[in-house]
C-alpha cells in the first residue's frame, strides 16, 4: 500500500505576519522539496477536509473552542497568546491541519493507505485543553489519536514527539487518560520549559541538553523511547514530527541532521511493523529552517515508505 501525503493549500492562508517563523513559506519548502522527490510511485496525494467543531470537544474545551471561532478576525490579526496570533485565513487553516489528521486515521485504519502524513499548519503539540500556545491553534495529533480510539476502538496509541521543543499540549491531554502513551525528547531547559516534573507512568520524557547532537539523540531514543514502545505494543503510532531540531535552525541549539530524522523513523517504522500492522500517523509541528525542513521531511518520509534501513 502507499504511503498517504494530507495538506491543502488553505493551510498556507494563515499568516502571523512578517518575521513570524512559523510562516506560510514553510509548506512551499515542503512541497517543492516533494515535488522534486521522485516519491510518486510510493506516495498517495490527499487534501484535507476541516475537522468538526464536534470533533475539536475530543480534546479541548468547549469554551476554548468557541473562544477561537468567535475571535477569528475579518481582518487583521487577533493575538490568541503573545506568540500565537490569527488572520483571516487562520481558522480555515487550523480545522484543515486537525482534519488532515483525522483524515489519515481513515485512510489508514480502512487499509487504504499503509502509513500517512499531514504536510499542514498550523502546527498543534503545544495547544492544551483550553488554550492556545507556542504557535499552536488545536492540538492535531491529540485531537486524531482521539479520533482513532473512539472511532475504531483502539486499546493501546502511543504519540511520540521528537520536535526540539517539550509537547506540553499533547501531555495535557492525554495526562490521566487511559490508553495511551506520550514519549517526547526535547531541548531543556527551553520553551515552553516544562517536561521536567513527575509524570505518571503513560509519559515519559527525555529532556536533552543543548549541545545533544546525534549521538546522544540517538542513545536516549535508545535507551528509553525503545523499551516502552516494545512493553506498550502500540496498536496505532502517532509521531508530531517537528524537524526544528537541525543543526540549521537558528530556532534551538540541539544538532542534528536528515540522516537522524531517518534513523528515528526507521526505528518507529520498526516497532509499528512488528505491534501495528505497520500503521503509522506522522503529523508535522516545527522546523524553520526553510531548506533543512524539506530536506528532512523527505528524509523522514523515505523511511515511513521503507527501504534500505539506515539504522546503524
Amino acid at each position: 500500500m502507499p504511503l498517504g501525503i494530507i495538506s491543502h493549500t488553505d493551510c498556507s492562508a494563515h499568516n502571523m505576519g512578517d518575521f513570524h517563523p512559523e510562516a506560510p513559506a514553510r509548506m512551499a519548502a515542503v512541497q517543492d522539496k516533494l515535488a522534486s522527490s521522485g516519491f510518486e510511485f510510493a506516495v498517495r496525494q490527499y487534501d484535507a477536509k476541516p475537522i468538526s467543531k464536534k470533533l475539536l470537544e475530543l480534546c479541548h474545551e468547549r469554551e476554548y473552542v468557541n473562544f477561537v471561532f468567535a475571535h477569528s478576525p475579518a481582518e487583521g490579526i487577533f493575538k490568541l497568546d503573545p506568540d500565537t496570533s490569527m488572520s483571516p485565513g487562520t481558522l480555515r487553516a487550523a480545522l484543515l491541519a486537525a482534519g488532515a489528521a483525522v483524515n489519515a486515521v481513515d485512510l489508514v485504519m480502512k487499509g487504504e493507505i499503509s502509513s500517512a502524513f499531514c504536510a499542514t499548519r498550523p502546527p498543534g503539540h503545544h495547544a492544551e485543553r483550553n488554550k492556545a500556545m507556542g504557535f499552536c491553534v488545536f492540538n492535531n495529533v491529540a485531537l486524531a489519536a482521539a479520533y482513532a480510539k473512539q472511532e475504531y476502538d483502539l486499546n493501546r496509541i502511543a504519540i511520540v514527539d521528537f520536535d526540539v521543543h517539550h509537547g506540553n499540549g499533547t501531555e495535557d491531554i492525554v495526562r490521566g487518560r487511559d490508553g495511551y502513551l506520550f514519549l517526547s525528547t526535547f531541548q531543556h531547559p527551553f520553551y515552553p520549559f516544562s517536561g521536567t516534573g513527575p509524570t505518571p507512568d503513560h509519559i515519559v520524557n527525555s529532556p536533552l541538553p543543548a549541545s545533544a547532537d546525534s549521538s546522544v539523540f540517538r542513545h536516549t531514543i535508545e535507551q528509553t523511547w525503545i523499551p516502552e514502545l516494545e512493553r506498550f505494543r502500540p496498536e496505532l503510532l502517532f509521531i508530531s514530527a517537528g524537524f526544528d531540531a537541525h543543526w540549521e535552525d537558528e530556532i534551538s541549539q540541539v544538532s542534528l541532521n536528515e540522516a537522524d530524522y531517518r534513523w528515528v523513523t526507521d526505528v518507529l517504522k520498526g516497532i509499528a511493523d512488528k505491534y501495528s500492522n505497520g500503521r503509522i500517523i506522522s503529523v508535522l509541528e516545527g522546523g524553520y529552517s526553510l531548506g533543512a525542513l524539506g530536506r528532512s521531511v523527505v528524509a523522514h518520509l523515505h523511511g515511513l515508505i521503507g527501504g534500505e534501513s539506515t539504522r546503524s
